[in-house]
């Protein structure tokens, strides 16, 4: 009898730890084959053949797909670049050059990966319709209040991820040391 509930108790402490470890895998977003640039961070083995089994099953949990790795790579930063998180309701500054692509998007997501809702119903940036200055770098000011130029409003959310999708690019096969200088800075500016 002793035996058996033994066995038991260790059979349920193993199923504990192993489907707990599992779930906290998936929904943390813990994959491996990460590229990290600064703030941003991707995984651009998750739009092809070579993904992870977590990074599957997270994608299976969400629904989302990614972005097929000849199509392009999809970075991610949490933080700013100096690993203090994303504060709605702080001035937050993106900027600098991206690497080269022949398209991209910058858009803003609350940490369940829902758009974030503001009233002036602005989540995002293209390239295509970002003002930049006459080296072709830029600057957006994420910002719960509005500001001049390239602005995005937080709607004063507590924390928010931002997203920089970039379509046809070599970067997703490149080292961090041949393209960290192209990544836009991400800093944060002052608190309200």
């Amino acid at each position: 009898m002793r035996l058996l509930f033994g066995a038991l108790l260790s059979l349920a402490v193993a199923a504990a730890i192993g489907l707990g470890s599992t779930w906290f895998a998936v929904t943390r977003g813990t994959a491996f084959g990460a590229v990290t640039f600064g703030a941003w961070k991707a995984w651009p083995k998750t739009g092809s053949t070579d993904i992870d089994p977590y990074a599957h099953a997270a994608i299976a949990r969400t629904g989302q797909l990614p972005i097929g790795l000849g199509d392009g790579v999809a970075f991610v930063a949490k933080s700013d670049d100096h690993g203090q998180p994303l504060d709605g309701r702080c001035d937050v500054l993106v900027e600098g050059t991206t690497p080269q692509a022949r398209f991209w998007t910058m858009t803003l997501y609350t940490p369940d990966g829902r758009l974030v809702a503001n009233t002036v119903k602005r989540q995002g940036f293209t390239s295509e319709e970002i003002v930049r200055k006459s080296d072709g770098s830029f600057k957006i000011t994420i910002a719960p209040r509005a500001r001049p130029g390239n602005w995005l409003p937080t709607g004063g959310i507590e924390r928010y991820l931002l997203v920089m999708r970039l379509y046809d690019t070599q970067i997703a096969v490149a080292t961090p040391a041949e393209h960290e200088a192209l990544m836009p800075a991400v800093s944060r500016g002052a608190c309200r």
